[in-house]
């Protein structure tokens, strides 16, 4: 019943930006956490940033590059990358859960991941 879908991957140069969208159906969106992970070949998913359903308090991995937003209007989660570099290539999840956590265990529903790959 639920599904998160995403969008907005792509090629782009080193240094160059993207936007990610991941929008939500089948939930009430308002009522959860929204989170971006990414998968790179050969390593375990891992944590980027999540932030809470009123959309006021976000968690990062470390990495002052990327932003997340949420519309809640829209039932659409955003990740905003800048700077981007070669090593953020990888596939981009968007998850939700009931908890602001950083582990795959703690969401509940993922979407089918995009494809973002830096290079020259």
């Amino acid at each position: 019943q639920v599904q998160l879908v995403e969008s907005g991957g792509g090629l782009v140069q080193p240094g160059g930006s993207l936007r990610l969208s991941c929008a939500a159906s089948g939930l009430t969106f308002s009522t959860y956490y929204m989170a971006w992970f990414r998968q790179a070949p050969g390593k375990e998913r891992e944590f980027v940033v999540a932030v809470t359903g009123s959309g006021g308090m976000t968690r990062y991995a470390g990495a002052a590059r990327f932003a997340i937003s949420r519309d809640n209007a829209k039932n659409t989660v955003y990740l905003q990358m800048n700077s981007l570099k070669p090593e953020d290539t990888a596939v981009y999840y968007c998850a939700a859960g009931r908890a602001d956590a950083t582990e795959t265990h703690r969401y509940d529903y993922w979407g089918q991941g995009t494809q973002v790959t830096v290079s020259s």
